[in-house]
């Protein structure tokens, strides 16, 4: 699947490129820029002359629109060496300019209420980067705002080994956010009509249970099946996010009954319960910036609207953390949750563990919310944990991840702002009868 994904990526690249390279070309509006793909110090001189020309804006913003055009084209043709000196040079020499803002500081700290608004404005021009120009006139670009996804995601890989890259990532985020906010999001059905290049898409971006090949994927989008994504205008043909959901009777358990291809289809008129079995963030580059509690939302306004017998929505969602802490914990830790007659790392054992894990263990970083993400993910959007499932995922993922247990997430539409506001105050986890039960055993 890493491959597909990869493929996908070079067939967006190569049509870019002459989309490019069609933007005006008059020899007094465009120069040639030349870069070896390893960028090398002279080809750094070169960039950095062509960079403060983008921001100054020489010629107009045709040419600006121009050079910018010829940046990202080069910047594609870069081996991975070039394109962290590429990115650095942006982070390293169009930083804040740290004695303007100092200046603009010291008269407003100076100045008297009625000159301070008009220093405000100052202020926040003297707080943003040039880099951020540079970076929005990429979005200008046929295919631009695609391009800087990319690049963020390529940023968020080498921000470990370069720390120097962090700031122009940060800027990114921040740009990326706002020109994603959820307002500007469309909502669609992907089925079995829908694009082979859609459909081919889906296949590689799938996160949580691979798509085998097409008529796996066709089994999931089959009439007892739904699939939503959100997508933006400037990326009609990119799912940001999507949802596979399975209308059955009764809350699913096993997540190889539910994908599997010969099971008989559901009579939807018999169904009582919306499954939302994966949840795929498709774009590397838009990592923390959230979507999915939106999408769920707007699905299930979808599906009641569709299905009014439908009185559960419930996911089927792995513990991708479980066995990575349980590998970690202490002998005496894990020793103190052992009920008497229980084996160590029995079945029972283990299931008690996993609901430890999933109702009491917090973040280090953030000691109110839950350790697990994709618990952290459904409670802080209102759901309960209602059930754990042993033996839910037996594929070499799931066991591997947790043990082959899964948990039904349960979202109560009269309850979801509420324990969205117990969660995300007091750190409060919405639990079932059952579990609650367990988890006080």
């Amino acid at each position: 699947m890493q491959q597909l994904a990869h493929q996908l990526l070079q067939k967006t690249i190569r049509r870019w490129v002459p989309f490019w390279r069609d933007l005006p070309k008059q020899q007094h509006l465009l120069e040639k820029l030349s870069l070896d793909p390893h960028l090398n110090a002279a080809d750094e001189k070169v960039l950095l002359t062509w960079m403060d020309a983008c921001l100054k804006s020489d010629g107009g913003e045709v040419a600006a629109r121009g050079r910018a055009a010829e940046l990202g084209r080069h910047f594609l043709g870069l081996n991975d060496a070039g394109r962290v000196r590429f990115l650095s040079l942006m982070a390293d020499n169009y930083n804040v300019d740290e004695a303007q803002l100092t200046q603009v500081i010291e008269s407003w700290l100076a100045a008297d209420s009625g000159e301070r608004v008009a220093l405000e404005a100052q202020l926040r021009i003297a707080l943003e980067p040039p880099r951020m120009k540079l970076l929005a006139q990429f979005n200008e670009l046929p295919q631009g705002i695609k391009f800087l996804v990319d690049m963020r995601a390529q940023l968020l890989r080498l921000t470990k080994k370069h720390p120097n890259l962090a700031p122009l990532e940060a800027d990114l985020k921040r740009l990326l956010s706002a020109w994603f906010d959820v307002g500007l999001l469309q909502m669609e059905e992907i089925n079995w009509r829908s694009s082979a290049e859609l459909l081919e898409k889906l296949i590689a971006y799938e996160a949580v249970h691979a798509i085998k090949d097409w008529n796996d994927l066709k089994n999931r989008l089959d009439s007892d099946r739904r699939c939503f994504a959100f997508f933006h205008p400037n990326m009609p043909d990119e799912p940001l996010i999507f949802v596979e959901v399975a209308l059955v009777k009764g809350m699913a358990n096993n997540v190889q009954e539910l994908l599997d291809e010969t099971a008989p289809l559901e009579d939807i008129g018999l169904a009582d319960t919306a499954i939302f079995y994966s949840i795929s963030n498709a774009q590397a580059g838009l990592s923390g910036i959230s979507f999915g509690n939106f999408l769920i939302k707007r699905v299930v306004k979808q599906l009641q609207q569709e299905f009014t017998q439908l009185t559960a929505f419930a996911t089927l969602s792995p513990i991708p953390g479980f066995c990575r802490w349980l590998d970690n914990i202490d002998v005496e830790q894990e020793s103190a949750l052992l009920d008497e007659g229980v084996a160590l790392r029995s079945p029972d054992h283990m299931q008690k563990m996993a609901i430890h894990y999933l109702g009491k263990e917090k973040q280090k970083r953030n000691p109110s919310y839950a350790r697990d993400p994709v618990a952290h993910f459904h409670l802080s959007n209102g759901a309960q944990i209602e059930r754990l499932n042993w033996l839910a995922d037996t594929s070499d993922n799931g066991l591997k991840q947790s043990q082959g247990m899964m948990v039904n997430y349960l979202y109560q539409l009269p309850h979801i702002e509420s324990r969205i506001q117990d969660y995300s105050t007091k750190g409060k986890v919405a639990l079932s009868a059952s579990i609650e039960k367990k988890l006080s055993s």
